[in-house]
């Protein structure tokens, strides 16, 4: 797991949890992060997990169904971390540092490799797309601590929409990075927090009423 959240191969023999059942459904996740990286969403397949991870064809299609539900499952595993957002002491610093993770986590293209995978599978597969809305879903979610915070110390309006704050950090490195395949750096990254904070003390994002 990148510094934002983002999934990554794991070294082998990491983030084994204890029972069997716990410790297959790793060796698995971590058989899928490394075929991703290695071969993207395409390349996979069920042969390979299967020599990787050590676990039998027929259990893996027992019980993930197939690449698609292991993908799935691989996503989930991936939004079981601690991870929580960063805490520098402003909104300015804060709304930098995570646009910074984002590029970060793309900068090397090797650790990119199953993150821009994932967001692959997500083109091809339903059912990943699933899994990776509902994994930034939960990551926005802690990231909305960030505007909690400034809320507290006058950085923003009570009725701020801290989700639309977080989703429009990432937003165009994501573009850049995803759509017109841009590079993205701390340049980038820096500019999207600057508009994202300015868009905030100008009453942009807030919530709406009814």
């Amino acid at each position: 797991m990148t510094d934002s959240g983002v999934p990554e191969a794991a070294p082998a023999g990491t983030r084994r949890p204890g029972g069997r059942t716990a410790r297959t459904r790793a060796a698995v996740r971590d058989a899928v992060l490394t075929g991703l990286t290695e071969h993207g969403y395409p390349g996979l397949t069920v042969e390979y997990v299967a020599e990787h991870s050590g676990v039998h064809k027929t259990t893996l299609y027992r019980r993930w169904g197939g690449l698609e539900g292991m993908v799935a499952d691989a996503l989930d595993m991936a939004g079981e971390d601690d991870w929580t957002p960063p805490d520098t002491g402003s909104l300015e610093g804060d709304l930098r540092a995570l646009a910074r993770q984002v590029v970060d986590s793309f900068a090397d293209p090797a650790r990119a490799a199953a993150p821009t995978a994932f967001v692959a599978a997500a083109f091809q597969s339903p059912q990943a797309a699933t899994a990776l809305r509902d994994f930034y879903t939960v990551r926005f979610t802690r990231c909305e601590a960030v505007l909690a915070r400034a809320v507290a110390r006058g950085e923003a309006a009570p009725d701020v929409d801290a989700g639309a704050v977080v989703r429009a950090v990432s937003a165009p490195l994501f573009l850049r990075l995803f759509v017109t395949r841009e590079p993205v750096d701390k340049t980038t990254a820096d500019q999207s927090a600057a508009a994202v904070l300015a868009a905030v003390r100008a009453g942009a994002y807030t919530l709406g009423t009814d």
